[in-house]
């Protein structure tokens, strides 16, 4: 006896048509794009046991990102950081290097337990009791530098009939034009935030694009700078130094990134962080012991750091830490079509001065007497200086060595390289789909 057709309501497909350009230009993200679609497929009769997405990132971190939902257990994500390597040999015998290397659209194979596997990726499906599957590939674009590779898996006794078959490629297209909405809107978040930090991303975001768009706010304020910065550049040559400064900004810089923290702009060998707070004491207690920890964190890193270089044959890092607290101004400055956003005001001006008596009392970090006095922790007295551009002489200070001291072990990892997730092996794969090895891969879905 023939099993019945599973006849797909068109109507109904129309109606997660719908859905999903509202979703859209709503602004709904990768991950609810890729759950919520697949979830609505299954509920009007599509059998969906598994589908993947991955797709491609226009942006200086990231690569790729890859989600895979599966029936019952919703949608995992993969991800993220993006180095310039090759694609792994384990991906040459995937389903979705045939797609790209051959410059196909789709590819659909049976997958049954009496059926030769002829990707490593069917036999982890058939363990899951998958009975079709059909991948597919869309660029963005006219070339494969950006684009999605995906792939839907049924367990139907008698695999994707035509009629299913018909409405995945029908929402297929609509997918993958909500996709590449979703992945400009996203870049244009990440492209903000990766160059002007999280709160001013969102201001700009949020309308503030005009030249002097902005406000007062008051915050701890750490300016942080390289020593000898000139003579290892020239000591090593522009690539050498380039790599010098990343690792320098990976030791030290990290830390004042997280917990409040945003590092507002890179100046050259340092940069300037802020800790925006409220005006009173408690708000101004929070901020200026963040920025504590967060310097204790760094000089611990570049110590580290520093006994890695002196391993590797190479020169030891010297650097200075200035911290205060103030009002400064916060928003747009320069040309009417080339602006900045950042802080500016006697503040600033005065942290830079306070980083600059690192080098004279040959101490890595200095305070004024307004961080010290909302800021925990032992203090000594340096002096009394003399800041250019401020009318009075103001108090120095330095953290004493409790101050300096780390609660447990303090988090030292930096400057390593990690492996490629699969959502970055899966689009270098698009990317460069005329390599071709021999050696066998790793399931790839």
């Amino acid at each position: 006896m023939d099993t019945p057709r599973n006849e797909i309501s068109r109507t109904l497909i129309d109606g997660v048509s719908v859905w999903l350009k509202q979703a859209a230009l709503n602004g709904a993200d990768l991950q609810t794009l890729t759950g919520e679609t697949c979830e609505r497929l299954s509920a009007i009769g599509i059998p969906l046991l598994r589908v993947h997405m991955s797709v491609s990132m226009l942006h200086p971190l990231y690569s790729a990102l890859g989600f895979t939902w599966q029936r019952g257990k919703g949608v995992q994500v993969e991800g993220f950081q993006s180095f310039a390597e090759k694609p792994n040999d384990r991906y040459t015998r995937s389903p979705y290097y045939q797609l790209v290397s051959k410059n196909l659209t789709h590819l659909r194979r049976r997958i049954g337990p009496d059926l030769a596997a002829e990707f490593p990726v069917f036999d982890d499906l058939k363990l899951i009791g998958a009975t079709d599957y059909l991948a597919f590939k869309h660029s963005f674009g006219d070339t494969n530098e950006r684009g999605m590779l995906g792939s839907w898996t049924t367990d139907a006794p008698n695999g994707f009939n035509d009629d299913t078959i018909s409405a995945l490629l029908h929402i297929q297209g609509n997918f993958a034009v909500a996709t590449q909405m979703a992945v400009l809107r996203k870049l244009a978040d990440n492209m903000l935030t990766t160059y002007l930090g999280s709160n001013a991303g969102e201001r700009v975001l949020s309308g503030q694009v005009r030249r002097g768009d902005g406000e007062t706010i008051r915050a701890a304020l750490v300016m942080v700078d390289m020593r000898k910065s000139t003579e290892l550049a020239e000591l090593g040559g522009r690539q050498a130094f380039i790599d010098t400064l990343n690792e320098f900004f990976d030791a030290v810089a990290t830390p004042f990134n997280r917990n409040g923290g945003e590092i507002l702009s890179f100046l050259g060998d340092g940069f300037l962080a802020v800790y925006p707070c409220a005006r009173q004491k408690p708000g101004s207690q929070v901020a200026t012991r963040a920025a504590m920890n967060a310097a204790r964190s760094a000089v611990m890193r570049m110590s580290e750091l520093n006994r890695i270089r002196t391993k590797r044959g190479l020169e030891a890092i010297n650097f200075g830490i200035g911290l205060h607290i103030g009002n400064v101004m916060f928003g747009n400055v320069g040309l009417q079509n080339r602006l900045t956003f950042s802080a500016f005001g006697a503040a600033v001006n005065e942290v830079q001065r306070l980083e600059g008596l690192t080098k004279k009392f040959g101490k890595p970090v200095v305070a004024s007497e307004s961080f010290k006095e909302y800021c925990d922790g032992d203090w000594e007295f340096l002096g009394e200086e003399k800041l250019r551009g401020v009318p009075e002489t103001v108090s120095v200070f330095m953290p004493g060595p409790e101050n300096m001291a780390c609660d447990g072990a303090p988090d030292l990892s930096f400057g390593f390289r990690q492996e490629l997730s699969e959502a970055e092996e899966l689009m270098l794969v698009h990317r460069n789909a005329g390599i071709k090895t021999a050696t066998p891969a790793r399931r790839m879905n």
